[in-house]
């Protein structure tokens, strides 16, 4: 049977808040003290969160993970494929969901760092806001260990940033779009993030590179949980009612799978009549009749680079500060090229 905090602090004959002392790093405690709990720790092979192998060795061979929400499929996917990046080099993970809120993220942050993790990988783009003033404690942080970012960049030292070309993988969505014969386009979009604003970007030049007048009326922001496709599908059906439109461009698949469902409550064949393409390129592009056509963002390829730049950082090697990919439409049947 695995042996707990209590059967360590019982063995080395002192308080529990000694040996959480002595996991933790903390430097109120006697060195003897420390031995003899480090010494037992050791005897018994007991290593929680992989603190204990790292005691005295200058790396806890530990990396903290923020993501904001992990019931959000895209998230979810990146903390799993960083998670088996860094079990597949020896690293254990240390994970927080934060929320959205601002003031927890800089809380969980701050965990980590007291955690005496070897870096912190923030995942997507809502860690990174728009005012340097309000990315402060990742300026702090930095200066403690490596920061990683994933989906988003920010340039200051110690920052390493992966992420996908959004602005113009949407770009090219929009107007291979037009291309094909569709002329009325609108944008579906969910966050204001820095992944979510540079989509937004995208969308608008591919419009305005067309001499379209009206591109502000023709982008909708949808504050709704994206789980909850008739509420999608509604919000679709909104905008009908307003917006004339053929093709819809969308900042993920769920919005897109909603446009899917709104086309077939109203008997639109697809493509013929509606035109439609996803970003993130899930598993929910095969959730639907025809098949969805998605941007794939390589979110694979994106944390794969991001362990390895981590790793290079720690070996102390120079390593380049950003890593861009070009997105990558993934031909299927919602749409006619």
């Amino acid at each position: 049977m695995a042996l707990t905090i209590y059967d360590i602090s019982q063995k080395a004959g002192v308080s529990i808040a000694t040996v959480s002392r002595v996991l933790n790093g903390n430097d109120n405690v006697k060195a003897s003290t420390r031995e003899k709990v480090l010494r037992i720790i050791e005897e018994n092979d007991y290593t929680p969160n992989a603190f204990a192998r790292g005691m005295g060795l200058g790396s806890m061979r530990t990396v903290g993970i923020l993501c904001a929400d992990s019931s959000d499929m895209f998230l979810a996917k990146a903390v799993y494929y960083l998670q088996q990046e860094l079990q597949a080099n020896g690293y254990e993970s240390l994970l927080c969901c934060t929320g959205y809120n601002q003031d927890a993220k800089k809380n969980y942050l701050e965990l980590l760092l007291s955690k005496k993790v070897d870096s912190i990988i923030l995942v997507g783009s809502n860690f990174i806001a728009e005012a340097d003033a309000e990315n402060q404690h990742i300026m702090d942080a930095s200066k403690q260990v490596p920061i990683m970012l994933l989906n988003a960049a920010f340039d200051y030292p110690n920052v390493y940033s992966t992420l996908c070309d959004d602005q113009a993988a949407v770009n090219e969505a929009a107007t291979s779009l037009m291309d094909s014969g569709v002329k009325e386009l609108v944008y579906l979009f969910d966050s204001y993030s820095y992944s979510g604003n540079k989509k937004l970007k995208g969308f608008k030049n591919a419009l305005k590179d067309r001499n379209v007048s009206d591109v502000e009326s023709r982008v909708f922001y949808y504050n709704g949980k994206l789980d909850d496709f008739v509420a999608i599908t509604d919000f679709v059906e909104n905008i009908a009612k307003k917006t004339k439109f053929s093709g819809v461009v969308a900042s993920c698949d769920a919005l897109a799978i909603g446009a899917v469902k709104y086309a077939q409550k109203h008997g639109l064949s697809i493509p013929e009549d509606l035109s439609i393409i996803g970003y993130n390129d899930s598993i929910m592009t095969a959730c639907c009749t025809p098949e969805l056509t998605s941007i794939d963002n390589k979110l694979e390829t994106q944390t794969h680079q991001l362990i390895q730049t981590l790793l290079g950082v720690l070996d102390k090697k120079e390593m380049p500060t950003r890593a861009v990919f070009s997105g990558n439409i993934v031909k299927r049947g919602t749409t006619r090229f």
